[in-house]
């Protein structure tokens, strides 16, 4: 707020000229002059210098050229507009040598893309495939027979060319597979390539690497958002995470792991009393070991069976009791 000499409070900002303000200016500009006395309504034309006293007579005010008070307003802006452009550049010369390494530094963090749908998570590893010249390593849990089917279709088309050029393929499926038609017809027309095929009871998540150099990993349960891994570190953990996995791995040709052993037990049927005791429900196992609910029912009631269970609650004790767990970690 601003005070006259009367001591009255002038309302308005002096970034602003109020409306008497204007029109005493405006008057003044028009007959070259105003009395001193009608500009003491308006004090902000004497603090913006739009007024100044008349050399031939005192009681008048003479307007100051709009062009000459505009100039006047602007000057010291546009000579602190200079220096902060000035002050801008010098500290641009300063960062300037740093720019590539900083460029290098943050590079690592787009070694991580996220993938929003199947069709830009199906491109990512066309092109992936596309580029692969040595090995591929795929894990493949099971699913539901439909989406397990447009999976194959995708993989035949995937994998055809890569073992055309040569490229090694390991997979790893779950025991379940086995038992899959269609699995099964998929597996037989590479059986003479550079193709090596697994099966073991428990497995996580799909994973995909390319030559030790890309990884591709679900991160929502419907696989519809998936990473793209291309930083060196991670991409040799998952690859020893593939090879520990592997290593423990039955091979498709070595028969059927679901033969019961001394204690009347397959090696299915551990797999499940290792899940029972840790507490997951029909849904989990099932989902885990790659089969559907009633057919992991069905091995459970098998279970209860060979350990003589009447209830559930029972058969997580006998399990507990009767070493199995112990002689399944020792196969």
């Amino acid at each position: 707020m601003i005070s006259n000499g009367t001591n009255t409070t002038h309302p308005h900002a002096v970034t602003e000229l109020c409306e008497d303000g204007r029109r005493l200016y405006a008057d003044a500009l028009r007959t070259g002059r105003i009395l001193r006395t009608d500009a003491e309504s308006a004090p902000c034309l004497r603090e913006f210098a739009l007024l100044h006293p008349d050399p031939d007579d005192a009681k008048w005010l003479r307007p100051v050229p709009p062009a000459i008070a505009l100039a006047q307003r602007l000057n010291p802006i546009e000579r602190e507009i200079t220096e902060h452009r000035r002050l801008s550049i010098a500290l641009s010369e300063v960062f300037e040598p740093f720019m590539a390494l900083g460029v290098q530094d943050t590079a690592p963090t787009h070694s991580i893309s996220v993938l929003e749908g199947l069709d830009r998570i199906n491109a990512a590893l066309d092109l992936a495939t596309g580029q692969c010249r040595t090995e591929m390593l795929t894990v493949q849990p099971s699913s539901s027979a439909r989406s397990a089917e447009n999976r194959l279709l995708e993989a035949l088309e995937r994998d055809k060319p890569l073992i055309e050029r040569g490229v090694r393929i390991r997979t790893l499926y779950q025991h379940t597979a086995r038992y899959n038609p269609e699995r099964l017809a998929y597996v037989d027309q590479f059986a003479n390539g550079k193709v090596e095929y697994r099966t073991i009871d428990e497995l996580v998540e799909r994973l995909i690497i390319c030559d030790e150099t890309v990884a591709f990993i679900p991160i929502r349960e419907d696989r519809q958002v998936a990473l793209e891994i291309r930083h060196p570190g991670l991409v040799r953990y998952l690859t020893k995470v593939f090879e520990f996995i592997w290593s423990r791995a039955v091979p498709l040709t070595a028969g059927a792991p679901y033969e019961t052993a001394p204690d009347g037990i397959t090696d299915i049927q551990h797999s499940i009393a290792k899940l029972l005791v840790e507490g997951h429900v029909d849904e989990a196992i099932a989902r885990r070991l790659g089969m559907n609910v009633r057919t992991c029912r069905a091995h459970i009631a098998k279970l209860a069976s060979v350990l003589g269970s009447g209830s559930r609650a029972q058969l997580g004790y006998l399990i507990a009791q009767s070493g199995v767990l112990e002689q399944a970690q020792g196969k």
